[in-house]
């Protein structure tokens, strides 16, 4: 049993007893005495928390944005991190930072290292990002003073130019051992087997993927987790299948890692995972994680039921079970997962030539927003009727959920107006959507049966306007 978590900050092997439990921004700022790097929200929306982490294995073995608020030491136990501190290089600032001081992109700069932090991480991996990229990287961080247009231009002026130092020192690797100090455990097993035993041996362990859910909850509400499991490591659930049926992802796969193989066959399912997590909640954030929360407003739910994805998950004696991840959910967050079970992978099919893939997310916000209504259409034409569909809808019942009446009555038809109009009005037979601070019930089924019209006039290749998506 080991009491001390290891991996490697700035450069330095770093080896700490803390409780597992503790934030990795406490963590930083506290013992580490890193205090560049700042709490804004604590719930991993700002970005004035983030670090670069770089774990073996995940997401390419490079180092990408992440929340610190939000992550747990056992997450980095093994890992390599940066902070704000380790972007000068003997004292001499990197050229991303100067640059942003030339041109005056920061005010009050409470925001500007977690700024500098994550447009380093781009220009580390990416050489010549255009505008849009650079907009992607700073989706996850807040500036609350100035434009952002003086900080682009700072990153386009040091792209090209920027690389990470190389670590000191080798870095180390994930301990298998369980972690305990003060009260408080981690096991960080590396196999399927190992993980459904640490199941039965600590029941009421928190599962830990990407914690970018469960760890607004540990960092804002201070909720104490005396025993968790990680599952970054196993190995089964890090596994990602690809061939000429589909992509089969294990569950703890990054949205990031989904992102890099769907986001050209499936482009319309790219800009929601965008759209949902930013980079900083890409590179942490997992498929099994997003699935296994079973939360009605979920992004991912709708568009997989869409795509027709199954769902395998494992009991604690091993056995597993495959279905269509639409029979997964039953109730409020309830769902066929057993107890104590895990879920192991999930299958999406690649789309073929006669099928036809959309999905749209209505929220107040364009990134980084929870959903209000988020609708998921595939249709399959045979000349021009349509020969099957799927219509699945988050924020619209108490899971996510297909519209089968809806589908039933534009099977066979044309994808007219008029036979939209009459879908949209079968809506409510399937759906009960609830009315709460993001939107009433008579708006969200008002914006449902305009997203199915939407669907059709982009398969039409129509434009239309559409306000708020």
């Amino acid at each position: 049993m080991a009491q001390a978590i290891s991996f490697t900050m700035n450069g330095k092997p770093v080896r700490v007893s803390v409780r597992p439990d503790t934030t990795v921004l406490d963590l930083i700022r506290g013992p580490l005495g890193a205090t560049g790097t700042k709490e804004g929200c604590a719930e991993g929306d700002c970005g004035a928390c983030t670090v670069l982490l770089k774990r073996e294995g995940i997401n390419g073995g490079v180092a990408n944005a992440a929340n610190a608020c939000i992550m747990t030491a056992a997450q980095i136990d093994g890992a390599e991190i940066t902070t704000v501190e380790g972007l000068a290089h003997e004292g001499v600032l990197n050229l991303l930072q100067e640059a942003m001081a030339e041109n005056g992109s920061s005010q009050c700069g409470f925001c500007t290292p977690g700024i500098a932090v994550a447009l380093t991480g781009l220009l580390a991996n990416n050489s010549a990002p255009n505008e849009e990229q650079i907009h992607d990287a700073l989706a996850g961080n807040l500036c609350r003073c100035t434009g952002y247009r003086p900080i682009v231009e700072a990153a386009k002026k040091a792209a090209g130019k920027i690389q990470l130092a190389a670590s000191a020192e080798t870095s180390h690797s994930a301990s298998s051992e369980e972690i305990s100090f003060d009260g408080a455990v981690a096991r960080c097993p590396t196999s399927l087997a190992e993980l459904l035993q640490a199941r039965r041996e600590l029941p009421n362990a928190t599962l830990l993927a990407g914690g970018t859910d469960l760890g607004v909850a540990r960092a804002a509400y201070e909720k104490d987790w005396s025993s968790i499991i990680v599952t970054n490591n196993v190995k089964e659930l890090r596994q990602t299948q690809e061939d000429a049926t589909g992509w089969t992802f294990g569950a703890a796969v990054t949205w990031q890692e989904v992102l890099n193989h769907v986001g050209e066959a499936l482009p319309s399912f790219g800009t929601l995972i965008r759209r949902f997590g930013s980079t900083q909640i890409r590179s942490m954030g997992t498929i099994g994680g997003n699935i296994g929360t079973a939360s009605p407003i979920g992004d991912g739910p709708p568009a997989l039921i869409a795509l027709g994805a199954k769902i395998t998950f494992a009991s604690v004696d091993g056995a597993q079970k495959t279905m269509p991840l639409e029979d997964f959910f039953l109730d409020y967050r309830k769902t066929e997962l057993p107890q104590n079970g895990v879920i192991v992978s999930v299958h999406i099919p690649k789309p073929k030539a006669d099928e036809h893939f959309r999905v749209y997310k209505v929220s107040k916000r364009y990134d980084q927003d929870i959903s209000t209504v988020c609708g998921a259409f595939w249709i399959k034409m045979s000349g021009d009727n349509i020969e099957d569909v799927r219509l699945a809808f988050g924020g619209m019942a108490a899971i996510p959920k297909r519209a089968r009446q809806a589908e039933t009555a534009l099977k066979g038809k044309p994808l007219t107006a008029e036979n939209i109009f009459a879908a949209g009005q079968l809506l409510g037979e399937d759906l009960t959507p609830l009315t709460d601070w993001r939107g009433s019930a008579t708006y969200r089924e008002q914006v449902a049966t305009a997203l199915i019209k939407r669907f059709m006039h982009d398969l039409n290749g129509e434009t239309v306007e559409v306000m708020a998506l």
